[in-house]
């Protein structure tokens, strides 16, 4: 694994986390951006990650067009639900193809995760799919709506050993 480039600075203020990293001696050691709909599953998920504890920041991609928008200035995994009910085209949530045309937050990213419901077929998390070959970054998981508690471990572990070694070959 190679250190990622840092991209270049813009005159643009990073928006505060949701939820800064309190893990990690109070440095953060990178960041989940997440988009979740009216029905909060993505939201349930990423709080049951307790991704602050292991020095994580999480930002929340805005929900209705009026609310600021999200910049992010540091590393990050995107976890994005799938939508379009089985239409791949419609996959990637609206508010999410926003925050990535912004090529400073799109500079940030470094892997993705997607939700999905597998009676969508070949369409299944097919955000994750979409996201991860425009963005040139690897999909790193899918889940099935909510998730299960072992998809809940797997995540939280997969996200702490990713960081940890991204930052690891940084040095």
């Amino acid at each position: 694994m190679h250190a990622d480039p840092t991209p270049a600075s813009d005159d643009t203020t990073p928006s505060t986390p949701e939820t800064a990293a309190t893990g990690g001696a109070g440095k953060s050691i990178g960041a989940l951006v997440y988009f979740s709909s009216a029905s909060e599953n993505t939201s349930r998920f990423v709080a049951g990650l307790k991704l602050s504890e292991l020095g994580v920041n999480i930002y929340r991609i805005p929900l209705k067009p009026g609310q600021p928008a999200l910049q992010v200035r540091e590393p990050y995994l995107l976890m994005v639900p799938t939508y379009g009910g089985g239409d791949a085209r419609k996959a990637v949530p609206v508010q999410v193809k926003k925050f990535l045309n912004n090529a400073a937050n799109r500079a940030w990213i470094r892997g993705v995760i997607a939700s999905g419901n597998t009676n969508f077929g070949s369409a299944y998390a097919a955000a994750g799919d979409i996201i991860a070959a425009k963005c040139r970054v690897p999909y790193l998981y899918r889940f099935e709506l909510m998730g299960t508690r072992e998809d809940t471990r797997k995540v939280r572990e997969g996200i702490a050993r990713f960081f940890r070694e991204r930052n690891a070959t940084a040095r």
